[in-house]
């Protein structure tokens, strides 16, 4: 089997994922970059059973996976999955539709209706980048005259998407939230992010711990993971009073703080579904 791998650059994720691509029988790995290459849509640009793609890149990563898919290479995580995790309001939207659990979130598209957004949302509350990872560009806002900053701020950034306002419901968390690892439409794992800061990702130098997979973690992250469509996911919930919410879902997870937090080996979970996935394509 011949496996694609797209990736941007060689992270400690991509190298795990190498190994355990290089201990299989029969695999050959055929290593593609996002930056490297240009691609005739005409014709399938490398010839590969499955594409796994690994771009840090959320739009390079999307359109060269919907190149391979468009000339019937199965592709993990389809673009569809990626499209659907990369894009929040995409995401936010499909968790309400399917009545999960998800912070409120208004959208706008001038500084005027944004600032009348979160005025109706209440304070404090949450400014992000419809596209974007790694808690980047986050602002919480704990009154109006800092929404005011922030909204006036991302608009002077220019850019289309800072001209679209995601606006999200502040949820007071215990000093962490949980991130859970999804292979399929199945649970395998989970962690702790737990942070002095308001933002909990591990990136930001939030500090993992192992989380045990219970009832309701499994049951939420089983039904989010088949509303986005399956696949490789990690899923962010929040626990509230209420019960656990999802936040948000990845679509390209990372993993290398959590394999020894676990003791699951998630690059070789992750690596048997991309294999099953091409087995079936061929």
């Amino acid at each position: 089997m011949r496996v694609g791998f797209l990736y941007t650059r060689m992270r400690v994720e991509e190298k795990l994922l190498l190994e355990e691509l290089e201990k299989r029988t029969g695999v050959e790995v055929v290593p593609i970059s996002d930056g490297d290459m240009y691609f005739d849509i005409r014709r399938l640009p490398v010839e590969i059973d499955v594409l796994f793609e690994r771009s840090v890149s959320y739009s390079r990563g999307l359109y060269i996976s919907r190149i391979f898919s468009a000339h019937g290479v199965p592709v993990v995580n389809p673009p569809e999955v990626a499209e659907r995790c990369g894009d929040k309001y995409l995401t936010s939207q499909l968790l309400v539709n399917a009545g999960i659990p998800t912070p409120r979130v208004m959208m706008a598209f001038t500084e005027e209706s944004a600032l009348a957004a979160c005025d109706s949302l209440g304070y404090p509350c949450v400014l992000k980048p419809v596209v974007g990872s790694w808690g980047r560009l986050l602002a919480k806002a704990d009154d109006r005259v800092t929404a005011e900053a922030f909204i006036e701020h991302k608009a002077t950034l220019g850019g289309v998407n800072h001209q679209i306002f995601y606006i999200q419901e502040y949820v007071q968390k215990p000093g962490r939230d949980i991130r859970a690892f999804v292979i399929g439409e199945e649970p395998i794992a989970a962690i702790y992010r737990s942070s002095e800061n308001w933002i909990t990702n591990t990136a930001r130098g939030g500090k993992a711990s192992n989380c045990p997979l219970t009832e309701e973690i499994s049951d939420l992250c089983r039904k989010t993971a088949q509303t986005l469509g399956g696949g490789l996911l990690a899923i962010d919930l929040f626990e509230t009073q209420e019960g656990l919410t999802v936040n948000e879902v990845n679509h390209t997870m990372e993993f290398r703080n959590s394999i020894t937090t676990t003791g699951v080996n998630i690059p070789a979970r992750m690596v048997d579904y991309v294999l099953r996935v091409g087995q079936k394509g061929a």
